[in-house]
């Protein structure tokens, strides 16, 4: 996996790239920067409202610092974004973990 500086240049490169913004979340949280993850897990879905990955990762990081309402609001959006990118999987696996939040 890149570090956070070569995801950095890339970045400053081509900034409305979706999967480079998406690595640099999961990159950020690997690096235990949650903040800054969580804005570009953000970026992400603002970039592409159906990349599905950065909905479940970034609804567990929402629910692993104990922001639960907020994961739960991105979750839920996550959930209609793997329906409409018909990702049967992905769909249940976000509602599992929406599940554990209940």
């Amino acid at each position: 996996m890149p570090t956070i500086e070569q995801l950095q240049e890339h970045l400053e490169k081509e900034p409305d790239d979706v999967f480079l913004n998406y690595a640099m979340a999961m990159a950020l949280v690997k690096g235990g920067q949650g903040d800054a993850a969580l804005e570009r897990f953000r970026r992400t879905i603002e970039l592409n409202g159906d990349y599905v990955a950065a909905y479940f990762h970034q609804g567990r990081l929402l629910a692993e610092r104990g922001n639960v309402e907020d994961a739960r609001a991105v979750l839920l959006s996550g959930v209609e974004a793997a329906t409409r990118a018909g990702e049967p999987r992905s769909r249940q696996e976000i509602e599992d973990l929406l599940a554990t939040l209940e």
